[in-house]
């Protein structure tokens, strides 16, 4: 009874924190924790009908760690295929280094534990508390991303800002130009009042022009009109995208809610930087290369982390605290 009450008070958590605003990674957590309690008040229900069902419970404690080690596999393997395509280079060696360490964090972690050193036991207690963690974020992450890029937003947008990216030889690349026909799509699909479109993209080190003016000259290639798109040529980051996007929107008199277009790895990272700079817009997500999508989601997840930082310090904090009890009661232990 107690997992069916824990699992509705937090599914009506997540309906109140979704309809406030859908832009918040709590709605990630509030989901995920109703899910489990509600799953815990099912497997209850279940056995009470019949002893027989007891046998789910084994499965709902080997599921887990059995996907870590497939999901560590399936990132090794998905780290090989980058390389093949897309080469070398740090992108490509991202999933094949995070799946090592899902690998050998548990057999280093158990290696220590039977050294029967105090302090490298409560560095495994330490190391089990931080994956855990980290790994119960990363679900959040990625089970909110799946559904937040699923969400339906207003069809009648004011303006579509795309984001940018890098360029090849001076022209857009699948990656962008994904993202240019997605805003396309929105562009032909409204009301005869059709949105601004709004390319955003300054020019890197090795580019010979500004993304934003390759943008442009695609869109108007593919269809829109020179005069409802405006150039966002300056902006380095996604921040910058929509901070400068806004910016000038504003000063072209053009207010109303906003869509962004990015790739669909990208678009609940995009949604939260909106709501931190107070920005009344939605993103949607343009389709990426399959092989693409895992490395890609795993960039995105360090950058959030790294954007709250703070926060994760502050959640962690106390696992340090009690790793280091932890030793100190291992120690005083060996001394008796």
């Amino acid at each position: 009874m107690l997992n069916l009450v824990l699992g509705l008070l937090f599914a009506g958590l997540f309906l109140a924190s979704f309809q406030s605003d859908r832009r918040r990674l709590r709605n990630g957590v509030f989901l995920l924790v109703a899910a489990w309690f509600l799953l815990q008040a099912v497997l209850e229900f279940l056995i009470d009908l019949n002893p027989w069902f007891e046998w789910l419970n084994l499965v709902v404690l080997v599921v887990p760690v059995v996907s870590i080690f497939v999901f560590a596999g399936f990132l090794m393997a998905n780290g090989v295929t980058m390389v093949r395509r897309e080469g070398p280079g740090i992108t490509s060696f991202l999933p094949i280094a995070v799946g090592l360490a899902v690998f050998l964090a548990p057999v280093i972690a158990f290696l220590f534990v039977l050294s029967g050193q105090p302090v490298l036991a409560g560095i495994a207690a330490l190391a089990f508390f931080l994956c855990a963690y980290l790994g119960c974020a990363f679900v959040v992450f990625l089970g909110y991303a799946l559904v937040y890029s699923r969400m339906r937003f207003s069809p009648n947008p004011a303006a579509v800002i795309v984001l940018g990216s890098g360029l090849i030889n001076g022209k857009v690349p699948p990656l962008l130009a994904a993202r240019l026909n997605k805003a396309l799509e929105i562009y032909d699909g409204g009301t005869p009042a059709k949105p601004v479109l709004v390319p955003s993209g300054g020019q890197g080190p090795d580019e010979p022009r500004p993304e934003s003016a390759a943008m442009k000259d695609y869109l108007v290639a593919k269809g829109a009109v020179a005069t409802d798109v405006l150039e966002e040529n300056k902006a380095t980051t996604t921040r910058e995208n929509l901070a400068y996007s806004v910016a000038l929107l504003a000063d072209k008199g053009i207010h109303g809610p906003v869509l962004v277009c990015t790739n669909n790895y990208h678009v609940l990272r995009a949604a939260l930087l909106s709501r931190r700079q107070k920005i009344n817009a939605e993103v949607v997500g343009a389709p990426t290369a399959r092989y693409f999508v895992p490395s890609a989601f795993l960039r995105e997840f360090v950058a959030v982390m790294r954007d709250n930082r703070l926060t994760n310090i502050i959640l962690c904090l106390p696992m340090f605290g009690v790793a280091l009890l932890i030793t100190v009661a291992l120690m005083n232990s060996a001394v008796v």
